[in-house]
Order: structure tokens, then sequence, then C-alpha cells
């Protein structure tokens, strides 16, 4: 491959990297920004604390995205050793659980309850 490309990959990567640490820090700033207006707005403390609590996962779990992104180019197409897909698989493992526990958070049920909950929302139709 040419000289230029493992460059070009490695900017690409540290480029997702930092975009998935910026996501995290700007939705943390965005979360208590927000939070702090509905409070000043007079909205209870617990819904206030829910919606930060809400909004911060949601921006954790996007910039757990982009690292985890950016963690399989480095793996695949950087440094493709066994060490490097092992190490590849433990950090998926971990952020997976991560993401699984801050969506039940989040969401307040577990992800293949979400059928259920549409189901009772949505009005039902007699024939």
């Amino acid at each position: 491959m040419d000289d230029w490309f493992p460059s070009a990959l490695k900017l690409v990567t540290r480029a997702i990297e930092v975009g998935g640490i910026a996501v995290i820090v700007l939705g943390l700033m965005g979360s208590t920004i927000a939070v702090l207006w509905q409070v000043l707005r007079g909205r209870p403390g617990s819904d206030a604390f829910n919606l930060y609590r809400s909004n911060l996962g949601r921006a954790i779990l996007l910039g757990l995205e982009f690292l985890v992104a950016a963690d399989i180019i480095n793996t695949v197409a950087i440094e493709p050793t066994l060490q490097s897909l092992f190490i590849l698989g433990g950090i998926i493992l971990i952020r997976t659980f991560l993401s699984f526990s801050l969506e039940v958070e989040i969401e307040g049920r577990w992800p293949w309850d979400r059928h259920k909950a549409d189901d009772e929302r949505s009005p039902r139709r007699t024939a």
C-alpha cells in the first residue's frame, strides 16, 4: 500500500476519536445547561434530574459509538494483529455492556420490551 494510506487512516481514526470525545463533552455541557434552565423555569427537581440523566445518557451512548468505530478502524486497518483483535473484542464487550446499561437507564425498560410499550401507547383498533 502507499505510504500515505496508513497515515491517512491514523488521522481519520484520531478525528473520529476526537469527535466521540467532543460528543460526550458537548452532551454533558448541553445537558447541564438544559437542566439548569428547566430548574430556573420552575420544573420539579425530580423531573429535571430524570431529563438530565436521559440527555446525558444519550450523549454518552452516541460518543461511545464514535469511539467503537475508531477502535474498529484502528484494529482492522492499521494494526491487524491477533493481540489487537482480542483487545478490540474486550473493548467492544465492555462498551456494549455500558451501552446496554445506559439504554435501560434511559428508557426504563429492557430493549426487547420496546414493542410492548409501543403497543400500549397506540390506540387499539376494533373491527
